[in-house]
């Protein structure tokens, strides 16, 4: 038991529970990504067109929940600037989530009948930039 202890206390073990924090906030905002996604599908919008605002929704809500949990003990800024810096931070992340999720529902006929599993792909497809961007650009000393 001492050794887990030591290994969570370790720079190693913090960075790993941090990153299944990260984890567990992506979780909710894949949840956030598909009520939007089928909320706008079931308004008429086209998959390609429904995924804008599904991931901004994602976005805004994975941007809160980290600064208040993942990394909490970041340097304040204000609300607006920080948001912001998520967003662009992430956006290299969010342009592959896009493109898996978009590549996926169009060439696989399984993903294009559960728009949910193009949804999970290309989050995961994001997940690793996201994190990297969010610790050393966007919540920097957390």
């Amino acid at each position: 038991m001492a050794s887990v202890a030591r290994l969570l206390d370790s720079r190693l073990g913090r960075l790993g529970v941090q990153f299944a924090k990260f984890g567990a906030v992506g979780i909710v905002g894949l949840v956030v990504d598909t009520v939007v996604l089928y909320a706008g599908l079931a308004l008429g919008l086209q998959f390609f067109a429904a995924r804008v605002p599904s991931f901004f929704a994602a976005a805004t809500a994975t941007w809160a929940l980290n600064r208040a949990f993942t990394f909490r003990g970041a340097a304040d800024e204000p609300l607006h600037r920080q948001w912001a810096k998520f967003i662009a931070a992430n956006a290299i992340g969010g342009v592959v989530n896009y493109g898996v999720s978009v590549g996926l529902e169009s060439s696989v006929q399984m993903v294009a009948d559960h728009p949910f599993l193009a949804v999970a792909a290309g989050s995961v497809a994001g997940m690793f930039f996201n994190f990297a961007a969010s610790k050393h650009l966007v919540f920097k000393g957390a």
